[in-house]
């Protein structure tokens, strides 16, 4: 006996459309479907209520739908496409996630009205929705309106984040707006798109109108100047390479990029992270899905190229964020001929010279770098007068200045701890004496650190003398002191006292 496996179809549903999250990803599958029906224009309108769900309206001028196509809309894996970007029939399936999904559409003098209510309610009532189909002859061109109302975002959608400037790089980034079939000439066809915001969401700017074509920043091979390479930009024009696999199949690897400085690529737009936007891009239906930046070795940085290698050989998972076929033979092959693709490129004598002249160009920078920081220090030294130090490295480099400048004896540094609070042992004309080193006496005693094993403070200057005084009014660790900044010593001690004499150097360098 045999048995055919069951499938709950609830559960598929919800799974299906589960799998996208993001308002976003309804216009990617808008586009990609109106680019299906070749529409040459797409208009989106995406309205939103007071609790962050979005009301999308999307109308193009394609060749519209009859029952049969209505019927792939809303089935799972009924699609009647086979080569086109939806063949799978999962996209719209995103539209589940709502309240209300209405299609009017128009084909071949036939106008179709269908409503499906409650979609997402009732999969998670676990029915299955229905829709409705009315049907009308009319006298008007073939057109499509699809409107989702109430969609349910994931939870890591933030409304706020829907804005013209997001929606627009996500469009051409991660949809058929960005595409690179028009460098190829195979059934390309130009679409305009525009979308509207209402205010309440973005008011900031018009509405977004584009296309779907992807344009590489203007050439820019050897830009005249001192600092040009972040200008420089070099295309690497349209090549189709030929992939033959061991079962003598052939697939075709259609690849065009650029390669140049950050200048050149702020050009591009990007979706999310900027830097994270560039490399190597593998693309099924010219829509990029995943980087490959292991075609470029770990000699070079991604960040100088953006190349798109299409490939209709590439699977992708239902939601088109992933490549599904990676463990097999068309992957490998794909890969192959794609490394020994870039290989070429990074020995491309342009290339290389655009290194060199970006690693020059680096080391003439940090050079003047060094030259305005050399010259900011010096301006700064001569606007407080001289040397002033500002850390105990430099009261050392005083210290020694001290010494070599007819001083009445030799102080120098035996030793240097910068944490203890003994923290420099001195070499003098009298042997070895403990001393502790600040850039001002006063940082010492707020630091309470104890007398008892010090010979000599030394210090840049005094200090806060108000915060000596109260010191001395009260007491230092329980014992009296008396700071005597005429004769630069410190009496410390009750029954026990003890003279530490204090080494203060701007006056005695400075002069």
């Amino acid at each position: 006996m045999h048995k055919t496996p069951q499938v709950n179809e609830v559960n598929e549903f919800i799974e299906i459309a589960s799998d996208f999250e993001d308002p976003l990803e309804v216009i990617r599958e808008a586009l990609s479907n109106s680019y299906d029906a070749n529409a040459t224009q797409v208009d989106i309108n995406i309205e939103q209520d007071d609790e962050g769900r979005n009301t999308l309206v999307i109308k193009d001028n394609g060749h519209g739908m009859d029952e049969d196509d209505l019927s792939s809309f809303f089935d799972l894996g009924n699609s009647n496409k086979n080569d086109a970007i939806g063949y799978k029939g999962h996209g719209t399936k995103i539209y589940y996630k709502s309240d209300k999904v209405r299609v009017e559409t128009v084909k071949d003098g036939t106008r179709i009205e269908s409503v499906m209510n409650q979609p997402w309610a009732k999969l998670n009532n676990r029915e299955l929705p229905t829709y409705s189909i009315d049907t009308t002859d009319v006298d008007e061109p073939s057109r499509t309106r699809i409107e989702v109302h109430g969609f349910r975002a994931g939870q890591g959608f933030d409304p706020k984040q829907l804005t013209y400037n997001k929606i627009e790089h996500y469009i051409k980034w991660k949809t058929i707006g960005g595409s690179t079939a028009w460098y190829f000439n195979d059934d390309f066809h130009e679409m305009e798109i525009k979308v509207e915001l209402s205010p309440s969401i973005d008011d900031t700017q018009d509405p977004i109108e584009t296309d779907n074509r992807l344009k590489f920043p203007a050439e820019n091979l050897d830009p005249d100047g001192e600092f040009v390479a972040e200008e420089m930009c070099k295309h690497y024009p349209p090549q189709e390479l030929t992939v033959t696999l061991d079962d003598s199949r052939e697939l075709t690897v259609e690849v065009v990029g650029m390669v140049g400085g950050k200048e050149a690529r702020n050009k591009l737009p990007t979706y999310g992270k900027h830097s994270a936007q560039f490399g190597i891009w593998l693309a099924k239906d010219h829509i990029k899905v995943e980087r490959y930046n292991d075609a470029i070795g770990a000699d070079n940085e991604f960040f100088h190229f953006f190349f798109i290698a299409n490939c209709q050989g590439l699977e992708l998972s239902a939601n088109r964020e992933k490549i599904r076929n990676k463990s097999g033979d068309v992957y490998q092959a794909i890969t192959d001929e794609l490394d020994r693709f870039m290989t070429k490129v990074c020995q491309d004598s342009w290339y290389q010279n655009y290194i060199e002249r970006r690693k020059l160009e680096d080391k003439k920078r940090s050079i003047q770098s060094q030259e305005s920081t050399l010259e900011e220090r010096l301006q700064r030294t001569r606007d407080e007068g001289g040397l002033s130090p500002s850390n105990p490295a430099e009261v050392i480099a005083a210290l020694e200045r001290y010494s070599a400048n007819g001083a009445p004896e030799t102080v120098r540094i035996a030793d240097f701890q910068m944490d203890d609070e003994v923290n420099a042992i001195l070499e003098t004309d009298n042997g070895f004496e403990n001393a502790a080193l600040h850039v001002k006496l006063s940082d010492f005693f707020e630091e309470e650190a104890a007398l008892s094993h010090i010979d000599r403070l030394i210090c840049w200057k005094l200090g806060d003398l108000d915060a000596l005084t109260k010191i001395e009014r009260s007491s230092y660790l329980g014992e009296p002191i008396r700071f005597d900044f005429q004769s630069r010593e410190v009496h410390y001690g009750g029954d026990t006292k003890r003279t530490i004499p204090i080494l203060e150097l701007a006056d005695s360098v400075s002069s």
